[in-house]
């Protein structure tokens, strides 16, 4: 993927490593749009920025992604980078009944809302001669976090998912696999300072520098997200999942799950 003269499209772009992201690829002279629920954060992530743009989308409305498309493309016609960035991250108890309005919800916004979103402009990307998908995972992808299961469950759908992508546009739209490790965002509470996560400038700081490869691989891994990439050909999976089931009983406690 070229690292200037795109349009770039980041959904989640608001905040945390969609915005971080968005304003290192603007950075390096992209136009880059921000989408997402709140226009209020959206338009701070822009501010001070020309050529960088607000678009509100709510990924969990299929009617709402086919209009957001439309309207994208109508605006900019250039778009030729889509990063599905936008995502929410529940804990979960799976030992007891439950209500399972976060589970559904995180299967659309982190799943549906993704592969609606690709199917919308598909076509374009493929006309465009120069397009590429970028779809963010996890490390999780690969061990699960026991108290995010169905978080866990729709970054290992989206993994499978983009090998099929890459797969069928071989040649023609180039597909990229970003993976995080953990990260200080807020996409949890208490995460944005939690100790042993990865800070988000250093984190972004890394993918930038992976990005530049040429050519850029099919799966952006910055250091730390590798022992959970790897963790089933070095024999470690089981070591590592019950690392984080220890994490996910203590942060029921902290949270009174």
């Amino acid at each position: 993927m070229k690292t200037t003269g795109n349009t770039i499209l980041i959904t989640g772009g608001g905040s945390g490593i969609g915005e971080a992201l968005a304003h290192r690829f603007h950075d390096q002279g992209n136009v880059v749009i921000v989408a997402g629920r709140r226009l209020e954060a959206l338009q701070a992530a822009c501010a001070g920025r020309d050529n960088m743009h607000a678009l509100v989308l709510d990924v969990e409305s299929a009617v709402g992604v086919a209009a957001f498309a439309k309207q994208v493309l109508a605006d900019f016609p250039a778009l030729n980078v889509v990063v599905n960035n936008a995502g929410i991250m529940r804990y979960e108890r799976l030992d007891r009944a439950r209500d399972l309005a976060d589970a559904e919800a995180t299967i659309v916004t982190n799943l549906l809302g993704p592969i609606r979103l690709i199917d919308a402009l598909v076509d374009h990307l493929v006309a465009r001669g120069d397009g590429a998908i970028v779809n963010v995972t996890s490390g999780l992808a690969f061990v699960p976090l026991s108290g995010t299961p169905t978080y866990s469950a729709t970054k290992a759908a989206m993994h499978s998912y983009t090998q099929s992508l890459r797969a069928m546009l071989a040649g023609r739209v180039e597909v990229i696999e970003l993976a995080p490790p953990a990260v200080q965002t807020d996409l949890t509470p208490g995460q944005s300072t939690r100790e042993g996560y990865q800070p988000l400038e250093e984190f972004a700081a890394e993918v930038l520098s992976l990005f530049a490869q040429e050519p850029t691989p099919g799966e952006v891994l910055v250091e730390r997200v590798k022992p959970l990439r790897f963790s089933e050909a070095q024999g470690k999976q089981a070591e590592i999942l019950g690392h984080l089931t220890g994490a996910s009983m203590q942060m029921f406690d902290e949270l009174g799950i």
